[in-house]
């Protein structure tokens, strides 16, 4: 019941385990576990070892746990993703516990227990490593695993698949009496592991190759009895069927404004559809509403999803764009209160404030899931981590009933005084966190720069070019620089209507929503007036008139929806306020560029969406404009030679200054800010100084 229906591989290679130290062979066995997602979700699961090692005061050998840390991913972990106790100490802990209503009085007194000045904050699960007899401890969130855990005859399955290889534990948060239980478990020499109800697989051995293997072939045994004894249709008989994905890309793109405006009052959320098989069978099936009703059992799931989505009211009798929007009103109200009540019923005298009440995962009929959070990642991990709960729910339901935890139960963990230390650990947000931008001319200059800063500041970055080798290139480049997550894009040809809408439309279901516009896609032309043909002088104003206009106006209507306010930014020019020679339509196309900004500047203003242009002068550096024929015309229509254009334009600037790609970049960056809010209808040169380019 994993993504695939297939059992993890044992990739355990002894060839290049052989010569590695225990700490070494602890993060090996570590990533193995972590790089596979039928074994343990981003983020989740932990590992740990016993050893030998000096104490840097006494030079005596001690008994030290390395356990993985608070936060961190198993697969990509180094040793510093690790905490470091003298079990000596942590065992001295039991003299000083009072019983479960004293648990989180345990967590204060970990760091006490630190060695070697490793300041690694510890993990809630470190007393359930630390008491298990064995030094080599596995702790993972196999789907198959907690689809058992969350099995209304969880404990009859475990002892029917493993025959007392493996243990149960009925649900309990994790904690020092937790810890205390496993350690009493794992005396039993015929035990391998435990299986924690509601929650996930303890699994350990004598060395990091039995404990690893040990986790592997319990993954194993219980996923091939799963698919041997699961019923067909888990999720009962199937009500709809899937609309085309074109039709539900349309519709995505159609609503995801409406709910992010609904949503970010807290902070600015940004989307992840899906829309695989798996999801789709789900989300047409009539056990929907009641398993959703129920909500995410583990707390590796909840945490990422809450525990209950929005279900869509669905008729399908009576269903288009503005009736699923209709819909989702009710439905919001409805979740807000709810979890609003949630809240009131289950707090206690020292619960942290309600954190935002709105939901997280949206499951649409016969369209498919929507997540949302505050950047990309966490919305991508939101909509894999509620993959796994349906893949829990269906293992469940396969083969018994599937069960949750009680509101009381999932209240504790959510808001958990550690889950709050967490989020106050967590780095303080960029300027542009939350904001989705879209350029135009992405590949050039001066949009490559402005997609880089605007990356480096915590944005999301659609990018578009016409080109599709350097587009496709230049997003290359940045995911390795920033991350798949934060960088997309798509071709467009910014002078077609249908072209900018579908550009709109990958935009939509990509992030879910746009703030900021950079338009900088652009033509550089030369021609005498005389000699200016009816083809040049279109095509000039195809691309930087129409091709301005048509973007701005969808980015317009998505900021208007989105009721958020926005930025759009215009690069233009200097030429858009002093003509040059033998470039009239491209003058004459810049200057509309300018006068198009100011009247977006007016009608935007209602919905706090401002409009701005930044004028550039010359930017040959790393542009794709400037040919080696446009440089050639150019040159000799200033009658200087090819070699010396860029420092002809430098020396005729007050500044005599160069004016590169990152310099337009910054003047971008300002107008995105929350800084130039009050700015609207606005030009800053960035041209090195030229008198009659004076805004007047």
């Amino acid at each position: 019941m994993s993504i695939n229906n297939l059992s993890p591989k044992n990739l355990w290679n002894e060839k290049n385990s052989s010569k590695l130290s225990l700490l070494k062979l602890l993060v090996y066995r570590s990533r193995l576990l972590g790089a596979d997602l039928q074994v343990t979700n981003f983020g989740g699961g932990n590992t740990s070892t016993k050893l030998l090692l000096k104490d840097p005061l006494t030079n005596k050998k001690e008994k030290i746990m390395y356990v993985k840390g608070s936060g961190g991913d198993l697969g990509t972990i180094n040793l510093d993703g690790f905490s470091s106790l003298y079990m000596s100490k942590l065992y001295g802990l039991k003299k000083l516990y009072k019983g479960k209503k004293f648990e989180d009085d345990m967590i204060p007194m970990y760091p006490h227990c630190y060695y070697n000045l490793n300041t690694r904050p510890t993990s809630v699960d470190t007393p359930l490593h630390g008491f298990i007899e064995y030094d080599f401890v596995d702790h993972t969130h196999p789907d198959v695993i907690i689809a058992i855990a969350t099995s209304k005859k969880g404990e009859e399955i475990c002892y029917k698949i493993f025959n007392n290889k493996v243990a149960w534990v009925n649900w309990q948060r994790p904690g020092f009496d937790l810890g205390l239980k496993l350690g009493e478990i794992s005396k039993n020499k015929n035990y391998i592991g435990v299986i924690l109800g509601g929650h996930g697989l303890f699994t350990w051995g004598k060395n990091d190759k039995e404990c690893y293997s040990n986790t592997i072939n319990v993954i194993t045994t219980a996923t091939k009895w799963l698919l041997q004894n699961s019923k067909s249709k888990p999720f009962g008989k199937t009500l709809y069927n899937s609309y085309d994905k074109s039709k539900r890309q349309r519709i995505v793109a159609k609503i995801i404004p409406f709910i992010r405006s609904q949503i970010s009052s807290f902070e600015n959320k940004i989307s992840h559809f899906s829309d695989n098989k798996f999801v789709l069978e789900f989300v047409n099936s009539s056990n929907l509403k009641k398993l959703a009703k129920i909500g995410t059992s583990c707390p590796d799931h909840f945490i990422r999803t809450k525990k209950r989505p929005v279900v869509l009211n669905f008729d399908p009798s009576n269903m288009n764009e503005n009736q699923i929007i209709r819909n989702l009103t009710s439905n919001l109200k409805q979740y807000n209160l709810s979890y609003i009540n949630y809240y009131k019923k289950n707090k206690l005298i020292d619960s942290p404030k309600i954190r935002d009440s709105n939901p997280i995962i949206f499951l649409l009929p016969k369209i498919g899931m929507i997540s949302f959070a505050k950047n990309k990642t966490n919305a991508r991990l939101a909509s894999e981590f509620y993959l796994n709960a349906i893949n829990v729910m269906k293992g469940a339901e396969g083969v018994s009933s599937y069960t949750g935890l009680n509101d009381k139960e999932a209240f504790n963990v959510e808001y958990w005084s550690l889950e709050e230390d967490k989020l106050k650990r967590l780095p303080k947000p960029k300027p542009l966190s939350g904001k989705i931008a879209l350029i135009t001319g992405g590949s050039g200059a001066i949009g490559k720069a402005s997609a880089k800063k605007l990356l480096e500041n915590g944005a999301t970055v659609f990018l578009t070019d016409i080109d599709k080798n350097s587009l496709e290139k230049t997003i290359g480049n940045l995911r390795d620089q920033f991350g798949a997550d934060n960088i997309d894009g798509s071709l467009i040809d910014v002078s077609n209507e249908e072209s900018v809408k579908a550009c709109f439309n990958n935009l939509l279901n990509a992030y879910g929503g746009i703030d900021i516009l950079v338009s900088s896609v652009g033509i550089n032309t030369e021609s005498s007036f005389e000699d200016t043909s009816i083809d040049l002088w279109n095509k000039n104003f195809s691309v930087l008139s129409t091709g301005y206009f048509l973007v701005s106006r969808e980015a317009f209507k998505i900021m208007k929806n989105q009721s958020n306010g926005g930025s759009i930014i215009f690069v233009v020019s200097k030429n858009g306020i002093i003509p040059s020679k033998k470039v009239s339509s491209y003058c004459s196309a810049k200057a509309a560029e300018i006068q198009l900004s100011r009247c977006i500047a007016l009608e935007g203003a209602e919905y706090n969406i401002r409009s701005n242009v930044v004028n550039p002068d010359a930017v040959i550096k790393e542009s794709n404009l400037w040919t080696k024929e446009l440089k050639y015309k150019r040159s000799k229509t200033y009658d200087i030679k090819v070699n010396n254009l860029e420092n002809f334009y430098k020396n005729r600037s007050l500044l005599k200054k160069s004016v590169y790609g990152e310099d337009i970049a910054e003047a971008i960056y300002y107008f995105c800010l929350d800084s130039s809010e009050k700015s609207t209808g606005n030009i800053l040169n960035v041209d090195a100084g030229h008198v009659a380019t004076f805004t007047r």
